[in-house]
């Protein structure tokens, strides 16, 4: 069985990826933290005996297959490329490191060692996203045409302290990976408009550009309550229109006739608006945020299995496109990844 050990027992890893990792085929083998109180707490739940207050210490624990980490993107772009070096494959949560350049040293790191390095990008892996991309990358849909989205956040974290940067690396980066994948293709410029409404609320309007011609716009901010709904994306065809609303809902609009005038008038499942929504009463251990599906690619990984993950060459490329839209920003012009 995998032996993994894990750098970072905060609440995101406790409460969302652990979880599902011991789901898997996997052993939770050696775990490390900083807080002795959070290391007992999941050493306890886990059954984990072999714990570190010392990450690089854990490291050098024999036995491992694998390491996966959830700390800030300077101790992922640290003991990621240290667990690399020992012949460890890692998953990191995203952001993969501070900057892009830091991400791509990263990148080039994995490929002279031939280890896996995947990043935690799980929108891809949410029931909705997933069920949407593959209706969108499927010959039949053809061009795509345009992508709206929205991808709000609370202030919480930002009132009286507005600096933003949390915000873009841990929040906003999700949408520089999701935008090109349900696209297709790599984002070739970036514009925003952006309003602070009084400091720690932000809100911005990104633009993105491709060389096919398409265009995304994606609203997000810091101004919405995290107890409410926030997450919308839709992409439109030719005559057709794919929409997920908050990971949980997926239509799919076709070219379908009008009804009223048509007395034997039903529903074609040809035509017709497909949906697609969860039953969430069903007495089944899913994970429809996309945590499970997206281990379970890391795992299939590790064992040279065909895998989807998404690599650190992902995170290189979404690090890019957010730095582009921080110079956007602040130049008000549009800038290249």
């Amino acid at each position: 069985m995998m032996r993994i050990g894990w750098l970072g027992c905060g609440t995101h890893a406790g409460e969302m990826l652990l979880p599902q990792l011991v789901r898997l085929p996997v052993r939770l083998a050696a775990i490390a933290d900083t807080d002795p109180a959070r290391l007992a707490m999941i050493g306890d739940r886990y059954g984990v005996s072999d714990r570190f207050t010392d990450a690089a210490a854990l490291l050098d624990h024999p036995g491992l297959d694998a390491i996966g980490m959830a700390m800030g993107p300077a101790q992922h772009a640290r003991f990621g490329a240290m667990a690399l070096e020992r012949g460890l494959a890692v998953f990191m949560e995203k952001p993969p490191a501070p900057t892009a350049r830091e991400a791509a040293i990263l990148a080039e790191t994995a490929a002279r060692t031939g280890k896996p390095c995947v990043v935690g990008f799980m929108k891809r892996y949410s029931t909705a996203n997933r069920i949407a991309g593959n209706i969108l990358h499927a010959p039949g849909f053809g061009a795509k045409a345009s992508l709206l989205g929205e991808y709000m956040t609370a202030p919480t974290y930002f009132v009286g302290n507005p600096d933003y940067t949390g915000f873009l690396l841990h929040h906003c980066v999700h949408a520089m990976d999701l935008v090109p994948w349900l696209m297709g293709e790599a984002v070739a410029s970036v514009t925003v408009r952006k309003h602070e409404m009084e400091p720690g609320k932000l809100l911005l309007h990104a633009g993105f550009g491709f060389a096919s011609g398409a265009l995304a716009t994606v609203v997000m901010g810091t101004h919405q309550s995290r107890g409410t709904p926030m997450e919308w994306w839709q992409v439109m065809g030719d005559h057709q229109r794919v929409e997920m609303r908050n990971v949980h809902e997926v239509r799919h609009f076709r070219s379908p006739i009008f009804k009223a005038a048509d007395p034997a008038a039903t529903l074609d499942p040809a035509s017709d608006t497909l949906v697609w929504e969860p039953n969430l009463t069903a007495a089944a251990n899913e994970d429809h945020k996309g945590y499970h599906a997206l281990l379970a690619a890391f795992v299939a990984r590790v064992k040279g299995e065909a895998s989807d993950a998404p690599e650190i060459a992902d995170g290189v490329r979404a690090m890019r496109v957010l730095e582009a839209m921080i110079r956007a920003m602040a130049s008000g012009k549009e800038e290249t990844p």
